[in-house]
């Protein structure tokens, strides 16, 4: 094993700072002029990254779980991916000041004379939202602490009981990610139209966070290796798989997505056909068929052959393509909400794609200061770098 650690560029942090400040000026202004419109912004941007922090570990426990090999040389970037996830406690905070412009049933008096909303009270009510989004929060810190703490420790020594401790660790995480990154998507999403009713809605969202996650670590591991940053030995190969999860679960997404939209057709209840509706009314539909094509129909016929999940080239295009095909999906299931008939666009929106690359950005750059790139001494490292098809 050739690897040699070497420190990223600071350009890496000097452009995210820039492009973060920017970000963060659009949406300054956009609290001083369109309060309610820039706390959905700000949930958009939230929804996203808690895909790509809390998808990243999720990937990193699977790992552990199933005993993988050829995601050995990948795991510590996946890794790094994941250190977004002690940032989400801070990102949350300022989301809890905008409950009552984001969501309907904090209003009481929207809640007095609605049923509904009367029977989703010992749910749907501030101090046990509050707690829940702080459980969440917790149990991600935690684990991505411990996971990571045991893999760094083992580029000292070797020692295989590290990754003895993170097995067990991934089996307990499997279980409370699913759990949590449901309970995320039902209260930050899904309650943004309380009378909506779907019981797979957290395994769509969790369709997604996965092919952020695996988009994110694809892209970042293609650049380390065009400059130089990872082990030579690391061959087109070790690539196929991670473009095969992306497929993958990329269709696995679409087929949650049709499960969802076809129990609601056939069932035509008012309670549920509503939230379809609303995505297909005015210019939402164009939005909706644009979803259809691009993150599903045309990713499809571009990464279905064998050679295109080796394709390097191929595969760092594709990668941010998922990653903005899932922000048109968060859009698609946020946005309605705020803009009745028609979908909307406007200089406000442009603070997501600043704040989230700039954010990025500057965390993968500070943590990767801190770690070697690839877990240099895990026993299933040279089985990794063997890997061919």
């Amino acid at each position: 094993m050739d690897y040699i650690k070497k420190q990223l560029p600071d350009s890496l942090t000097k452009t995210g700072g820039i492009l973060l400040a920017v970000g963060v000026m659009i949406l300054g202004a956009a609290f001083v002029f369109t309060p309610q419109r820039a706390f959905f912004d700000y949930l958009w941007i939230y929804l996203f990254l808690v895909s790509i922090g809390v998808g990243s570990l999720a990937l990193v426990a699977l790992e552990y779980l199933v005993g993988a090999t050829w995601s050995t040389p990948f795991r510590r970037i996946t890794e790094i991916m994941a250190s977004m996830t002690p940032v989400l406690v801070l990102l949350a905070i300022p989301l809890l000041f905008g409950l009552h412009d984001l969501f309907h049933w904090t209003h009481a008096e929207a809640v007095e004379g609605d049923a509904i909303l009367q029977s989703k009270a010992p749910y749907l009510n501030v101090p046990f939202f509050i707690a829940r989004t702080a459980f969440c929060l917790l149990l991600w810190v935690i684990f991505y602490f411990l996971l990571t703490r045991n893999s760094e420790k083992q580029d000292l020594d070797g020692d295989p009981k590290y990754t003895k401790r993170n097995v067990t660790l991934s089996t307990i995480f499997a279980a409370l990610f699913v759990i949590t990154i449901t309970i995320t998507a039902i209260d930050w999403a899904m309650s943004l139209e309380p009378h909506w009713f779907s019981t797979i809605f957290g395994v769509y969202y969790f369709a997604g966070t996965v092919i952020a996650a695996l988009a994110a670590s694809t892209f970042a591991s293609i650049k380390l290796k065009e400059g130089g940053y990872l082990d030579s030995h690391l061959g087109d190969d070790s690539f196929y798989s991670l473009g095969t999860l992306m497929f993958g679960f990329n269709v696995f997404w679409a087929y949650i997505a049709f499960s969802q939209f076809i129990l609601i057709w056939y069932a035509d209840l008012p309670e549920e056909t509503f939230w379809m509706i609303h995505r297909w009314e005015g210019n939402w539909k164009f939005v909706s068929l644009a979803l259809l094509f691009f993150h599903f129909v045309l990713p499809f016929l571009i990464l279905v052959g064998r050679n295109a999940k080796t394709n390097l080239g191929l595969l760092k295009w594709m990668a941010p393509w998922m990653l903005v095909a899932h922000a048109l999906d968060l859009y698609w299931l946020i946005f309605p909400t705020l803009f009745k008939g028609n979908a909307s666009f406007g200089w406000q929106e442009l603070s997501f794609p600043l704040i989230v690359i700039g954010l990025t950005m500057i965390v993968f750059k500070m943590s990767a200061n801190k770690k070697n790139l690839m877990a240099v001494k895990d026993p299933k490292m040279e089985m990794g770098l063997d890997f061919h098809l």
